[in-house]
């Protein structure tokens, strides 16, 4: 089996999106290359970064146009310098 481990301070994100088709009220398709790109994903490796905040499977907010896309096993995946990551998204409990 093979698999991508970070290296040199980066992390992994799986930003593999969900292919349901969208359409709007009056029937339109919208295509893939018209929607908005989200910049919200969940870890799935990091490098051994000292003292991190972060661990595998936390989802977290990055910055917009940073890390390089690839495409390995079928999913795609973002490779981004560790600070290039803005917010950990945590649940909590309303008041």
């Amino acid at each position: 089996m093979k698999e991508l481990q970070p290296v040199n301070q980066n992390v992994l994100l799986d930003i593999t999106e969900e292919t349901k088709t969208q359409t709007t009220a009056s029937g339109i398709i919208i295509p893939d290359t018209a929607k908005e790109k989200k910049n919200i994903a969940k870890v799935v490796a990091m490098s051994a970064i000292e003292n991190a905040e972060l661990a595998v499977g936390d989802e977290v907010l990055y910055k917009e146009y940073s890390g390089t896309e690839t495409e390995f096993e079928g999913k795609k995946y973002l490779l981004l310098p560790y600070a290039d990551i803005l917010a950990k998204i945590v649940e909590t409990e309303e008041i």
